[in-house]
């Protein structure tokens, strides 16, 4: 049997539009193994409702594709999937699955492929490739396409950095949320989110997270989500005057990330009652980046 654990992911971190992510300490696990005949999945866990247990699911699209590119046929599959991350709120539910099937059929087929492969892979069935690189090797992680090929570089999260996660009670798709994005934008906008990018990822690499506040300005998505979830604004200034370093809209959303070293449990508190107010209930957890990607684990 394989058994895989997948973290979570934070995709854009601000003004990184499809480019930046970040893994979080909040893992998915995949088993599998390959059995006689047939397709067997159960679900077990968040959103396992609504997760799909024939050959529509993601987990299993995700392993076909590395069994195609290998020339792998297995007999038959079973999966267990035990689902932490929930679905449909900006956490990298769908890039989670999508790694961990792939990493999954990687290793039932022999270990064939390296990270650069599976990358590219992930963000082809994804996308692109915000979530599924850090998903993959952890810590923070700057990633483009290129050329039907990902170049991608990781950056070790900041050791005080900390994540304080707010989760609404309710899903945002994916899809809704990117219909709402202009097929242009300014010139301004365009060299103000440079900018940021640029600062962000200069801070982060060393340690500097007085800049988070100015470096994790957006003019590109979050405006134009904020409308898609009732206080969102009032949830990051609340946040900010709590002592957040910076606030973010997690990947679609429209689950919200404050960044921090200190007052966590302040601003645990601050979004959570802020989201209330505004008709919104919501929970909220502090957790760490992960400085590692999926990875195996000795099965039980």
């Amino acid at each position: 049997m394989i058994c895989v654990q997948v973290p979570a992911t934070v995709a854009n971190l601000g003004p990184g539009f499809d480019c930046l992510g970040m893994a979080l300490e909040f893992y998915n696990t995949i088993e599998v193994h390959e059995i006689s005949s047939g397709l067997h999945i159960d679900v077990q866990g968040e959103s396992a409702a609504i997760i799909p247990r024939d050959e529509n699911n993601l987990v299993f699209r995700a392993a076909q594709r590395v069994f195609q590119q290998v020339g792998y046929r297995p007999t038959g599959l079973k999966f267990r999937i035990i689902n932490n991350v929930p679905v449909g709120k900006g956490l990298g539910s769908s890039a989670s699955a999508i790694v961990g099937g792939i990493i999954a059929a990687n290793l039932l087929s022999g270990g064939n492929l390296r990270n650069k492969d599976l990358v590219s892979i992930a963000a082809e069935l994804e996308g692109h490739p915000d979530n599924v690189a850090p998903a993959i090797i952890g810590g923070i992680v700057v990633s483009v396409p290129n050329d039907g090929d990902v170049k991608y570089i990781r950056l070790t999260s900041p050791p005080q950095l900390k994540c304080v996660v707010a989760v609404p009670d309710f899903h945002l798709s994916t899809k809704l949320a990117r219909e709402v994005l202009p097929q242009q934008v300014s010139f301004n906008d365009a060299v103000f989110n440079i900018g940021r990018v640029a600062l962000l990822v200069a801070a982060l690499q060393q340690g500097d997270l007085s800049m988070l506040g100015v470096a994790m300005e957006d003019r590109l998505h979050q405006g134009c989500r904020s409308g898609l979830i009732p206080g969102m604004k009032k949830v990051m200034a609340a946040a900010k005057l709590a002592g957040a370093r910076g606030v973010t809209l997690s990947g679609a959303g429209p689950t919200l990330i404050a960044f921090a070293d200190s007052n966590l449990e302040l601003i645990a508190q601050v979004m959570r009652d802020t989201f209330r107010q505004n008709g919104v209930n919501a929970k909220v957890f502090i957790i760490n980046p992960s400085p590692v990607g999926a990875r195996a684990l000795h099965c039980k």
